[in-house]
C-alpha cells in the first residue's frame, strides 16, 4: 500500500493545513481529530487502510475565523456557503491531485470518501458516532471542496450541539478536521465489534454485513447479516433480508438500490454476504486493531471486488462496562453491591476506601484470608472496584451449595433481578459445586454467628420485641456517641481515627441486624402456617405503615416540620409557598441536571446548581442554605431545620458513600423537600393521615387472615396472629443498622474533611473536598507531604465520566459478560414493562423521571420513576402517587417505604428511566408488578 507524499501547505500562523494520514499518530488528535488520528495509528501498525489525507483543525480555524459560533444555525449556514480561503483551497486540491495520481488509474478526479473528524470524537469515553457528516463517492475538485464545507457545517447541527451539551463538552473547545480517503469500491461492507456490545463478552467478535457500501448498515436502513466469532470459528450466523444497498453512482454520489428478495439459507450459501473464512479473517484484523489500541474497538470495514479487506474507521466501544481486575484464569462472577444498596451513581475514591475498611473488618470476623488480616485499610480480595462501583466476587459462594442457596434467596428479597440472574448462572459449568464446600462454609460461618450471639438475639427478639428495640437503640446511641477528634488534632491522627471508626462498623451492623431478621423469619413462618389464606397482596397490606422504621420516622418528622412552617408566614414565604407550581424546583427541567453542572463547585458530588439569575421567581435553595448556616432564616424555619438536622444531619443522598456531602453540610435537599410539601393542599393525601390509615388497614388485614385460618384450625390461627404481630413489631427495624453505619461514616467524613482543609493550607490540594477523591493511602501520603493534585484531577475526570453512565450491570463476569443481557426476556404482548411487585395498588398518573433527587421536581401525585433509591430519596415518597424503580426487590429500601406509605410500587423494571419519559401517562399495578404506558 503506497503512502501519499506529504503536503507542506501551512496556515498563516505556520500550522499545517493538510497532512498525510500515514504520518498521523494519537498525539496529533488536537490537530486532526479522533477519526484521522486513529486511521494514522492503523496505518502505522501495518493494517489495510485506504490512502488519504486530512484537512486539519488549523484549516477549520482558518476558514471559520470570522464565523460567530454563538449562533449554531448562523454558523452552520456560513460554513456551508462561504468559499474556502485561497491558500486552503490550493492545499486541498494539491493533496487531492497527488492522491488521484497514486491511485494507479491516472484518473484526475478519482472518487474519495470525505469524513468529519472532530477533536472530541472516537475517544475512549465518547464515540460521537454519526454526529458529524460523511460524504461518499465524492468526485472532482468542486465536489470535494463542497464536501469539506459541509463537514465543517455539520459541527453545528442541532444533534451535534445537543450531544456535546449532554456530555458536558464545552463547544468552544471543539474543532473539526476532515478526512479524505481513496474510495473503496465495496462489494460488501459493514461494522465489526471486537467485543459483544450487548453482553459485553470480550472473547466474542460480532459483525454485521450487507452488500454495497457500509452506509446501509451504519444508518440502519437494512437488516444485515449478523455473525458472531469466538475461538476462531463462527458460533452464530443470522442472515438478514438485505433488501436495499447503497452503491456508488458513476460521476459521484450514492444511490439506494432495492435488491431482489432473498431467502435465508445455510451459512456460506449464495445469499450470505461473507463466508466463515472471511468472517474469521475480519476477526483476526479486528483483534490486531484492539491489541494496538488496548481497548475493544468498533470498526468499519469493506471488501472490494478482489476480496481484499479494507478498514475505513476504528474507534473505541464506549458503551462497554469495564472488566473486573483479573485474579486467575478461571471465569469469575461479581455482584454489584452498590446497586444492592440503591446506588447507581459511582462511589468516590474515599467512599470505595471506606467500603474496603468495612469489608476487611467483616472478612476478619469470618476468618477469611487476605491482606486485610494485617492491614486495616486493605479490602478483602473479593471486594473490587469496577467502574467506580463496588463489586463482590461471589464465585466461591456460587460454588458452595449452602452459599448459593442463601445468596439467591437473600438477593431475591433485596434485589430481585440479581437473584434471578444468579439462579440462571448457577447452571453454568464454571460455577458447579465444589466438593465439601458446604462443610467448610459451616465451619467458617457458624463460629462467627455464635460469637455475635446471633441465634440468641433472634430468639430474644421473637420473645420480647420491646426489649430488642431498646437494645438496638442502645447500639445506635453508642455509634452516635463515638467522639470526634478535638480541635488541633494532627492530620495523621485524624486519618487514623477515621479509619478506626470505619473498622468499628463490624460491631454495629451484625449486632443489630438479627433483630429485623427475626421479623423476616416470622414472616416466613406466617406464610407457611397460613398457606393460601395469606397471599402476596395481603402480606403487602400487613407490611404497610410499619412502626419503628427510622427512615419513615425521619420523613414524617420532616412532614410535621413542614406543617409548622405552613403556619408561619415568614417561613412559608422563604420556601416559596404561594409561588407558581414547581417554584422551588425550577432550576432545571432536565433530570439529573446536577450531574452536568461542570461550572458549579463540587458539582460531581451533587452540590446544588448555581443560584438563579436576578429577577428569577424561583426559590434559591443554595441561598437558603447559606442563610441557614449563617443563622439568618426566619426563626421557625431556622430552629425547626436545626432540630431536624441535629437528629438526621448525618444522612444524605447516596449516604453509604463517605465522599457525599451530608445534609448537615448541604441542606438544600431538605429545604427543597419542605418546599415540595408546602404545595400539597389535599388534607386526605397528607402523609401522616395516609400512614395512620395504613396502620388501620394492616391491623384489619391481620384480623382477616387470622379469621380465615381459624376456620380450619384455631391453633394455626393463633400462631399466625402471633407471627404477624412479630412481623409488624420487628421488620421496621431493618433500617436501623444502616442508620447506625451512616452515623459512623459521617463521623469519619468530618475527620477527613478537616484533613482536607489542612492539606489545602499546605498547598498539597487545591480544595478541601479534593480529599474525597483520594483513598486512605493517598491521604496518608498527602499528610506526609506528597502533592496529590494531579491524582485528584485524574480521579475527578474519571468520576465525572462515570456519572454519565446510565447502565450498570447487576452481575458481571470476569470476561466482561453481563449475564442479564443474555437472558433478558422479551416484552409482554401488551407492551407493559414488567418488574417485581413491591406495593399493591393501582394508580394512573403522570410520570416524573428523576435520576438525582437533589433539586428534583415532583408534583404531588406524580409517579416517581427512578433508577434506584436509598433513604435519602424517601422525602420524595411522601407526595408521590406511585414508585417505579429499575433496581430493587420486594424488600429493598424503596419498596419498604412505598408499602409503608401505601403507594403502589413496582421495582426491578429494566431500563425504566430510559423507556419512560417525564410527562408520560402511566398505570402502575403494584400487585401484578406491571407498568403500562398509555
Amino acid at each position: 500500500m503506497a503512502t501519499a507524499e506529504r503536503s507542506a501547505a501551512t496556515s498563516t500562523v505556520g500550522s499545517p493545513l493538510v497532512r498525510d494520514l500515514g504520518e498521523l499518530r494519537a498525539a496529533d488528535l488536537p490537530s486532526v481529530g479522533g477519526k484521522a488520528a486513529n486511521l494514522g495509528e492503523l496505518i502505522s501498525a501495518g493494517l489495510p487502510v485506504p490512502d488519504g489525507f486530512c484537512v486539519t483543525t488549523a484549516a477549520y480555524a482558518h476558514a471559520a475565523a470570522d464565523v460567530d459560533t454563538a449562533d449554531p444555525v448562523r454558523a452552520r449556514e456560513l460554513l456551508r456557503s462561504a468559499p474556502l480561503p485561497d491558500d486552503l483551497a490550493t492545499a486541498v486540491v494539491a493533496a487531492y491531485r497527488r492522491l488521484c495520481a497514486q491511485d494507479g488509474g491516472g484518473d484526475p478526479d478519482a472518487p474519495v470518501a470525505v469524513r468529519s473528524s472532530a477533536t472530541a470524537e472516537d475517544l475512549p469515553t465518547a464515540s460521537f458516532a454519526g454526529q458529524q457528516d460523511t460524504y461518499l463517492n465524492v468526485v472532482g475538485v468542486e465536489a470535494l471542496l463542497d464536501a469539506v464545507r459541509r463537514c465543517w457545517a455539520s459541527l453545528w447541527t442541532d444533534r451535534a450541539v445537543a450531544y456535546r451539551a449532554d456530555l458536558g463538552i464545552d463547544t468552544a473547545d471543539v474543532r473539526l478536521a476532515v478526512v479524505v480517503q481513496r474510495m473503496v469500491a465495496a462489494e460488501v461492507a459493514g461494522v465489526l465489534f471486537t467485543a459483544d456490545p450487548v453482553s459485553g463478552r470480550r472473547t466474542r467478535t460480532v459483525l454485521d454485513a450487507s452488500p454495497g457500501l457500509g452506509e446501509a448498515v451504519v444508518s440502519g436502513m437494512v437488516n444485515p447479516d449478523h455473525l458472531a466469532v469466538e475461538n476462531g470459528r463462527v458460533v452464530d450466523r443470522r442472515l438478514g433480508d438485505k433488501a436495499v444497498a447503497v452503491r456508488a453512482m458513476p460521476g459521484g454520489g450514492t444511490e439506494r438500490v432495492e435488491l431482489r428478495a432473498h431467502e435465508a439459507t445455510a451459512a456460506d450459501g449464495p445469499d450470505a454476504c461473507v463466508t466463515d473464512a472471511q468472517a474469521v479473517a475480519l476477526t483476526v484484523l479486528g483483534r490486531r486493531v484492539e491489541e494496538h489500541f488496548g481497548v475493544p474497538q468498533d470498526i468499519e470495514w469493506a471488501l472490494d471486488d478482489a476480496g481484499t479487506i479494507w478498514l475505513t474507521q476504528a474507534r473505541p466501544i464506549t458503551s462497554l462496562y469495564p472488566v473486573p481486575p483479573a485474579r486467575d484464569g478461571a471465569l469469575r462472577a461479581f455482584v454489584c453491591v452498590s446497586l444492592a444498596q440503591g446506588l447507581t451513581r459511582p462511589i468516590t475514591p474515599i467512599g470505595l476506601a471506606a467500603f474496603g475498611v468495612v469489608g476487611g473488618s467483616m472478612a476478619r470476623l469470618f476468618d477469611l484470608p487476605g491482606p486485610h488480616t494485617t492491614d486495616l485499610v486493605a479490602p478483602p480480595p473479593a471486594l473490587v472496584a469496577v467502574g467506580d462501583r463496588a463489586f463482590v466476587d461471589v464465585t466461591a459462594v456460587l460454588r458452595n451449595p449452602l452459599g448459593r442457596a442463601v445468596a439467591t434467596r437473600v438477593l431475591g428479597i433485596m434485589e430481585a433481578r440479581t437473584g434471578v440472574v444468579l439462579r440462571e448462572l448457577i447452571a453454568e459449568p464454571a460455577f458447579s459445586p465444589v466438593p465439601r464446600a458446604r462443610r467448610r462454609a459451616v465451619r467458617r460461618v457458624l463460629p462467627a454467628l455464635l460469637r455475635l450471639r446471633v441465634p440468641l438475639v433472634v430468639v430474644q427478639a421473637i420473645a420480647s420485641p420491646a426489649a430488642t428495640r431498646r437494645r438496638v437503640t442502645r447500639i445506635g446511641a453508642r455509634a452516635a456517641a463515638v467522639p470526634a477528634c478535638p480541635p488541633g488534632t494532627a492530620p495523621a491522627e485524624r486519618v487514623d481515627h477515621a479509619t478506626e471508626v470505619l473498622a468499628t462498623a463490624v460491631e454495629v451492623f451484625p449486632r443489630s441486624a438479627p433483630a429485623f431478621a427475626a421479623g423476616f423469619l416470622m414472616r416466613a413462618v406466617a406464610r407457611r402456617l397460613a398457606g393460601p389464606d395469606l397471599d402476596d397482596v395481603t402480606m403487602d397490606t400487613v407490611l404497610r405503615a410499619l412502626p419503628h422504621n427510622v427512615t419513615t420516622e425521619m420523613d414524617l418528622r420532616l412532614w410535621a416540620l413542614a406543617q409548622r412552617l405552613r403556619a408561619d408566614p415568614a417561613s412559608a414565604a422563604a420556601l416559596g409557598a404561594g409561588d407558581v407550581p414547581n417554584a422551588a424546583f425550577g432550576a432545571s427541567d432536565v433530570p439529573n441536571a446536577a450531574f452536568g453542572a461542570s461550572d458549579v463547585p463540587n458539582a460531581a458530588l451533587g452540590a446544588s446548581p448555581a443560584a438563579p439569575a436576578a429577577g428569577d421567581d424561583h426559590v434559591d435553595l443554595a441561598a437558603l442554605a447559606v442563610r441557614y448556616h449563617a443563622g439568618d432564616l426566619p426563626a421557625v424555619l431556622q430552629d425547626g431545620l436545626a432540630a431536624f438536622l441535629r437528629r438526621y444531619g448525618h444522612r444524605a443522598v447516596a449516604e453509604i458513600d463517605l465522599g457525599m456531602p451530608r445534609w448537615s453540610e448541604q441542606p438544600e435537599h431538605v429545604l427543597g423537600a419542605l418546599a415540595n410539601y408546602l404545595r400539597l393542599d389535599d388534607p386526605d393525601a397528607a402523609p401522616d393521615v395516609r400512614f395512620s390509615a395504613g396502620e388501620r388497614v394492616a391491623e384489619q388485614a391481620i384480623a382477616d387472615v387470622v379469621a380465615r385460618v381459624g376456620r380450619r384450625s384455631r391453633w394455626r390461627a393463633s400462631a399466625v396472629g402471633f407471627a404477624l404481630g412479630r412481623v409488624r413489631a420487628l421488620v421496621g427495624l431493618r433500617e436501623a443498622p444502616k442508620d447506625h453505619l451512616v452515623r459512623l461514616i459521617a463521623l469519619a467524613r468530618a475527620e477527613l474533611a478537616a484533613v482536607g482543609v489542612e492539606l489545602v493550607a499546605q498547598g498539597l490540594l487545591d480544595a478541601p473536598d479534593d480529599v474525597f477523591f483520594l483513598d486512605l493511602r493517598d491521604v496518608r501520603a498527602a499528610v506526609a507531604g506528597t502533592d496529590q493534585r494531579a491524582r485528584v484531577a485524574a480521579r475527578r475526570d474519571e468520576y465525572a465520566r462515570e456519572l454519565r453512565r446510565r447502565h450498570v450491570p447487576r452481575v458481571l463476569l470476569s470476561d466482561g459478560t453481563e449475564p442479564e443481557a443474555l437472558a433478558r426476556a422479551g416484552a409482554p404482548d401488551d407492551g407493559a414493562l414488567v418488574g417485581t411487585p413491591a406495593s399493591a395498588g393501582t394508580v394512573t398518573a403522570t410520570a416524573r423521571v428523576v435520576l438525582d433527587p437533589v433539586r428534583a421536581r415532583l408534583e404531588p401525585g406524580e409517579i416517581l420513576v427512578a433508577p434506584s433509591t436509598d433513604p435519602g430519596w424517601t422525602p420524595l415518597f411522601l407526595t408521590a402517587g406511585a414508585l417505579v424503580m429499575e433496581m430493587g426487590g420486594a424488600n429493598s429500601h424503596g419498596a419498604v417505604v412505598a408499602r409503608e406509605y401505601g403507594i403502589p410500587a413496582v421495582v426491578g423494571v429494566p431500563e425504566a428511566t430510559i423507556r419512560i419519559t417525564t410527562g408520560a401517562r402511566l398505570t402502575v399495578d403494584g400487585a401484578e408488578g406491571r407498568v403500562h404506558l398509555e
